[in-house]
């Protein structure tokens, strides 16, 4: 009988032990689960952020003043415009070609 006693004494020991360690396991996965959950919504968030600055960037006006002040790029007038006609571009084609 002693014997008995003494094997279901370890028998629940050991289930003790392992109810213990699966419970630390729960509380540590949980614990990864919400780190991981927190690091999706900074993620989300610093993409939304990045999508409005995006759009602000792209604004019409800020391209224009952007290619004006570091591209020293100027909007087209009649002025500075020069027409090729394809008579002439055919002519300085051949003459290129001799």
């Amino acid at each position: 009988m002693a014997r008995l006693n003494l094997v279901l004494l370890l028998a629940v020991l050991v289930s003790a032990l392992y109810l213990v360690h699966t419970q630390y396991e729960s509380r540590r996965l949980y614990v990864e689960l919400e780190k991981a959950a927190a690091q999706s919504r900074k993620i989300e968030t610093d993409s939304e952020r990045l999508q409005v600055e995006k759009r602000a960037q792209a604004t019409p006006l800020k391209v224009e003043k952007l290619a004006r002040d570091r591209l020293l790029m100027r909007t087209t007038t009649p002025a500075i415009t020069q027409y090729v006609s394809y008579k002439d571009a055919v002519t300085a084609e051949a003459g290129a070609h001799e």
